[in-house]
């Protein structure tokens, strides 16, 4: 009869589950002849025997020593057997991965032992078992125990050089979904397990790993978050080889589903994670070009907030974003794929970015926001044209923002919308959307009291070389002589206005026009301005002085018996003077010493100047405005003038029915300023 453990011996078998190492050890001695006699045999019927009486009476035994005996004979079957152990290695690693997560440490330890032993002789044999012993080594290298640590990472080292000689066999696409499952591990150590196997398994020249990148890259972006720099360091490496895979052959990356982890990870509060993240957008519009354009939103999300970083430890993502934001700006503007380029992006997730950006309270990142809106009317007028009536409200916003740059880039985007949408082939001044633009600027001036005071001359400026200076004017006189209900603030725009006409470069071509009334086009654009210039007295004082008009200020002059001068006013008459003196009237100056036109400009110029000395106290200005006059000739007015000699009289102008509009403007304003005395009086403000 066969002993009970055969083909063990009584006293192997015995000896196998002994408490005592060196026991244990001698036994596994006898096993690893007796294995090799019976492979020399070709006995393959007791080696399995022996295999089966070790991995179920002895490694699944409730005694931890016979557990151990278990162990150390399966490691030792693995030596006798040798290169043939890749017949039995089912048999044998089955038995020794189940004691690997014995509750005896000790247990474990001589698992990774007698595992290392059988791996080590099987090789390549051990292949499909590589998921399961991935599995269980994932386990072992957070193990409490250093010694069970220790041997895992013996193991961990034998199977990476076995994968690595064997990676024509190993199935990488079974493997990836375990490795996507452990890559989200908390534990340190874990962590680097995982990051080992990536990195060892990405330096094989036969294994393609960046087939598989979107399976693992953000793992490993959530491995940089890791307080330990080892793993930090060992994950940014990985990640920089995969970024080197790319450059050198782009073509087996997913782009689509990876530019959508990058851009994820670009908007981290992580600096590490954002910087590598923008570094690989950038790659990836490199590389990629146009195919990047259906991703357009997601990148500006990244990289629009990354512009306002002003610290020296932020500097390079900066930059990066910078690089990113002006390529994407040049593959829009590419017009050999216009058409391309137009299918590719979507403009509505890309304006709803755009504009959620436009209130950022970084000045960088609204810049770029307004100069990528002006880029993309400037590039697809026609499809951007929807977006345009969404648009107008946030922008008029940004014209309140403390940084200059800021308004005049927006006035740009203003203007190009403006120029967009009206049809370039009217010639008639039949311009609605300046129109409708315009009213909304006067609207907001007339709500925002900060913006009329601190930016209204910015932004008129900046319209009149970005749009047509007499389409401005003259629409903005339009609205106003239509019928502003607060008659205080239309002569504060008046006043505005005309300082910008008589002092702006910018202005000097519609100047020079205005100055020539005899002109059919110059004198329709006049009698626009003057019917809300009328608000202002002084302001139509000074548009009549620049066009010329020295009749009508004479008697304009004489009207002002019935003005209300009231220190405002009379502050409007120094500067009124302050501006005969400068450089932009010198040809007024000039004609109070002129023969031309039998001198009838020259005598009702001198008439209108000392009219208006009579109405100034005698101050600094009335000083001024008298030294000039004594420079006139005293031949003036000693022979009578024929009217029809003066500049004004060849205009044309109908200049009666414009005093009647002036003495009814002025009334108007009169019994309004009635009106808000009686109701300051019943009604004080409340302070």
């Amino acid at each position: 009869m066969e002993p009970p453990y055969a083909p063990l011996s009584e006293s192997c078998a015995k000896a196998l589950g002994d408490k005592v190492y060196e026991k244990r050890k001698l036994a596994s001695q006898e096993i690893e002849k007796m294995v090799t006699e019976f492979n020399n045999k070709n006995n393959s019927a007791q080696i399995r025997k022996l295999i089966e009486v070790l991995a179920t009476d002895y490694a699944t035994s409730r005694d931890a020593n016979r557990r151990k005996g278990a162990l150390i004979g399966l490691a030792a079957m693995g030596l006798g057997l040798g290169k043939d152990s890749g017949k039995y290695v089912q048999g044998m690693v089955t038995p020794i991965m189940t004691c690997l997560s014995d509750p005896d440490i000790r247990v474990r330890y001589f698992a990774c032992e007698s595992l290392y032993n059988v791996v080590k002789v099987a090789r390549s044999a051990i292949i499909p078992f590589f998921p399961e012993l991935f599995a269980a080594l994932s386990r072992l290298v957070t193990d409490s125990d250093q010694m069970v640590k220790d041997g895992s990472e013996l193991l961990d080292r034998l199977l990476k050089d076995i994968v690595t000689e064997s990676s024509q066999t190993f199935n990488l696409q079974a493997f990836i979904p375990l490795l996507r499952e452990h890559i989200y591990v908390k534990d340190a150590f874990a962590r680097q397990y995982v990051i080992s196997w990536i990195s060892i398994l990405n330096a094989v020249p036969d294994i393609n790993m960046v087939n598989y990148l979107t399976e693992i890259l953000d793992g490993l972006f959530v491995m940089l978050e890791d307080n330990t720099l080892e793993i930090q360091r060992m994950c940014e490496t990985t990640i920089s080889q995969f970024l080197k895979s790319i450059r050198n052959d782009s073509s087996s990356v997913r782009m689509e589903d990876t530019i959508n982890t990058l851009i994820t990870h670009a908007q981290s509060p992580n600096e590490l994670i954002k910087s590598i993240a923008i570094t690989w957008i950038r790659e990836f519009v490199q590389i990629f070009g146009p195919n990047v354009l259906p991703y357009a939103s997601g990148i500006f999300t990244a990289i629009l907030p990354c512009l306002e970083y002003n610290v020296e430890s932020k500097r390079s993502i900066k930059e990066c974003a910078v690089s990113v934001n002006n390529s994407m700006m040049l593959l829009v503007s590419t017009k050999e794929l216009k058409t391309e380029t137009v299918a590719k992006i979507d403009l509505r997730s890309i304006m709803d970015v755009l504009s959620q950006y436009l209130t950022h309270n970084s000045m960088h990142t609204k810049i770029a926001v307004l100069k990528w809106i002006h880029h993309l009317f400037t590039n697809f007028p026609n499809e951007m044209s929807v977006h345009a009536s969404n648009l107008n409200t946030n922008l008029l916003s940004t014209l309140a923002d403390n940084s200059d740059e800021v308004v005049l880039q927006s006035l740009s985007v203003l203007a190009e919308i403006v120029n967009s949408q009206e049809s370039r082939e009217l010639n008639d001044f039949n311009k609605s959307h300046y129109r409708k633009f315009l009213l909304s600027l006067l609207n907001l001036f007339s709500e925002e009291k900060l913006i009329l005071e601190n930016r209204a001359s910015l932004i008129i400026r900046k319209l009149c070389v970005l749009l047509n200076a007499e389409y401005i004017y003259r629409t903005f006189a339009e609205i106003i002589a239509e019928g502003v209900p607060n008659l205080k603030f239309a002569s504060t725009v008046v006043r505005l206005l005309n300082m910008i006409l008589l002092t702006s470069t910018e202005l000097f071509e519609l100047r020079t026009s205005l100055r020539n009334i005899s002109n059919e086009k110059s004198a329709d654009l006049f009698q626009c301005l003057y019917k809300s210039w009328a608000h202002c007295p002084v302001s139509t004082l000074s548009l009549c002085l620049l066009t010329q008009s020295y009749q009508h200020v004479s008697r304009l002059v004489t009207l002002f018996a019935d003005v209300e001068i009231t220190l405002e006013l009379l502050t409007e008459f120094d500067k009124l003077v302050q501006l005969i003196e400068s450089p932009i009237f010198a040809p007024l100056r000039l004609t109070l010493v002129s023969k031309a036109n039998n001198c009838a400009d020259a005598q009702y110029l001198a008439h209108a100047l000392f009219g208006i000395l009579m109405l100034l106290p005698q101050t600094e200005a009335f000083d001024t405005l008298r030294n000039r006059l004594q420079c006139v000739p005293n031949y003036w007015g000693h022979e009578p003038v024929d009217e029809r000699n003066s500049l004004e009289y060849k205009s044309g102008i109908d200049f009666d029915a414009l005093e009647q509009h002036f003495i009814k403007l002025q009334k108007a304003h009169r019994e309004q300023r009635i009106v808000h005395r009686k109701r300051s009086v019943i009604t004080p403000e409340s302070n």
